[in-house]
């Protein structure tokens, strides 16, 4: 009987199942939540169509390691090292843009207590709000173009240091007459931080993503680029049709009226992200993009 039991034993141990603890349960999850996102950022960036470029190379050198194609396995075997880092060049942009998403997600955000009472910091106020709001419509009347950028989490000093010091309570009559023609101020870009407009004339970072309307000219871009690279807020009014339009995390949304400029203006200073409220909004982003 005890042959018999070893032998099974032994018949059965390519059978065997290691003991799973609570750590590999905890390592499979992080694995799947990462590879999920590594997933996403590959399908809603250029890396997408260049990671299938790399497997149908792949698929090419399986066939020619089957066919015994030596030249072309040569070639393959040599070209590995220049390949990989050819790779990291040509994903820069998008490795740059996902890291800094990462760094600007707030992990311990809720874990972290800033203050006894738990109040919450406005970065605008209704004040504000209401003066953005007036400003931009009336800009819009006389189409003067603009180009407004609130600041949220994400320091825009690089960008601020490239126009001039303002230092001003934000007021309708003053972003009309930083905007208007003809006049020092009004060209590049306005940043506010803390209800206060900080710097005029700021150069922003244009988009380099070749899908957006091509209606849509260098104010407009700079607004797609500086979403991009912060979690800022960009108000653009333009100077062909007077049309009002809102930037955030790489989408804008156009021709949009006194109402949905507010609402989108609240939802920074709430912490919520009006860019993923609805498929609808989304399709007329990416039409109007």
């Amino acid at each position: 009987m005890k042959k018999l039991i070893t032998s099974l034993s032994v018949y059965f141990d390519w059978f065997f199942l290691p003991k799973i603890t609570v750590i590999d349960i905890l390592e499979i999850i992080l694995l799947s939540v990462a590879i999920y996102y590594v997933m996403l950022w590959f399908k809603r960036t250029r890396a997408w169509t260049l990671f299938k470029g790399i497997i149908i190379l792949v698929v090419v050198y399986a066939l020619a390691y089957v066919f015994k194609m030596n030249t072309i396995l040569w070639i393959f075997r040599n070209a590995i090292s220049v390949g990989i880092i050819a790779i990291i060049i040509l994903f820069q942009p998008e490795l740059r843009r996902a890291l800094e998403e990462l760094g600007r997600k707030n992990f311990f955000s809720d874990l972290i207590v800033t203050d006894k009472m738990g109040d919450r910091f406005e970065r605008v106020n209704e004040r504000t709000i209401r003066e953005l709001v007036e400003a931009a419509i009336e800009m819009g009347k006389v189409k003067t173009g603009a180009l407004i950028v609130l600041e949220n989490e994400v320091s825009l000093g690089e960008y601020e240091s490239t126009g001039i010091g303002v230092d001003a309570v934000v007021t309708r009559a003053l972003l009309e007459n930083i905007f208007e023609k003809n006049t020092p101020l009004h060209d590049g870009a306005v940043i506010i931080r803390n209800n206060r407009i900080v710097a005029a004339t700021c150069y922003l970072p244009l988009t380099a993503r070749n899908d957006l309307n091509k209606e849509l000219g260098t104010r407009h871009r700079a607004a797609v680029g500086i979403s991009e690279v912060s979690d800022s807020l960009t108000i653009v009014v333009s100077e062909e049709n007077g049309s009002i339009s809102i930037a955030r995390d790489g989408h804008i949304e156009r021709n949009l009226d006194s109402d949905s400029l507010r609402r989108h203006i609240e939802a920074l200073r709430t912490g919520r992200n009006t860019n993923k409220k609805s498929r609808r909004e989304k399709r007329r982003a990416k039409g109007g993009a």
